[in-house]
């Protein structure tokens, strides 16, 4: 939801900022690793503490930077499968830094085992929703649906309610209380977002095998007879099961996709 519209907007506002990179000689992959590098610190250094004022500034800095290196990938023509690989898993590096620090801040001083656990939800719901899309894209599925919250709308409402969270440190009182709220918010809406993907997939899926099957009253071709006048026999070759492989299914870096 937050993907369609702010990731347009972003992009053209970042578009100037990705040609001067460019022509600096910085190339797109040193800017998916640095930008996940200064999430990471921001969130492992700062949230655990509970300075999420400080933390929130930080990982916005860098947050970007999933926008710059396909803007600067599409400018120069170099996008790749290696680049979307390689951005797509560090963003599940950097997702799991930010939840995994809100859940060592409650494991510790936040001193709550309850709003530790959301937070260790939100973290692998995150995970598990973005490869639920990936692996039906890899078994030949559309996963035609988007769902409540991607990972667009979890990284907003959690850092904006951590930056918010964090101005009680500087006198404004109760407003720590938006972050367990946020984290809730999250965490539900990773869960319907799952169960709108998983039920995507298997409709899909149906569809998919009865459109494979032969039609009533069609031969089926196991039980075709073989050609004659070559002296041979043909086979399809075709497999009949799907390889349990690793999901691949990211268009390359520079196109507008996230999960």
């Amino acid at each position: 939801m937050l993907n369609k519209y702010a990731r347009a907007f972003f992009t053209r506002v970042l578009t100037p900022f990705a040609a001067f990179l460019l022509r600096r000689g910085v190339s797109p992959d040193a800017v998916t690793l640095i930008g996940t590098a200064g999430v990471v610190a921001g969130a492992l250094v700062f949230f655990p503490r509970g300075e999420f004022f400080w933390g929130t500034i930080v990982i916005t800095l860098f947050v970007f930077s999933d926008l710059v290196d396909g803007n600067m990938a599409r400018q120069a023509g170099i996008s790749s499968r290696w680049g979307a690989f390689l951005d797509s898993t560090l963003d599940r590096v950097a997702d799991g830094a930010i939840f995994g620090g809100f859940a060592l801040w409650y494991a510790g001083r936040g001193d709550s085992d309850m709003m530790c656990a959301v937070s260790i939800f939100c973290l692998a719901s995150g995970q598990v929703v973005s490869y639920t899309k990936a692996r039906g894209e890899s078994i030949g599925l559309p996963v035609a649906v988007n769902g409540l919250i991607e990972r667009a709308e979890r990284l907003v409402i959690s850092l904006v309610a951590a930056g918010l969270a964090g101005l009680h440190a500087f006198g404004v009182p109760g407003i720590d209380v938006l972050l367990p709220i946020a984290l809730w918010i999250v965490a539900v809406g990773s869960a319907v977002t799952l169960g709108q993907r998983v039920v995507t997939v298997r409709r899909e899926s149906a569809e998919a095998d009865a459109a494979a099957e032969p039609a009533d009253g069609a031969p089926d071709a196991t039980d075709a007879e073989p050609k004659t006048g070559t002296g041979e026999t043909g086979t399809s070759g075709t497999k009949t099961a799907t390889e349990d492989v690793e999901p691949s299914g990211s268009p390359a870096r520079g196109s507008e996709a996230t999960s």
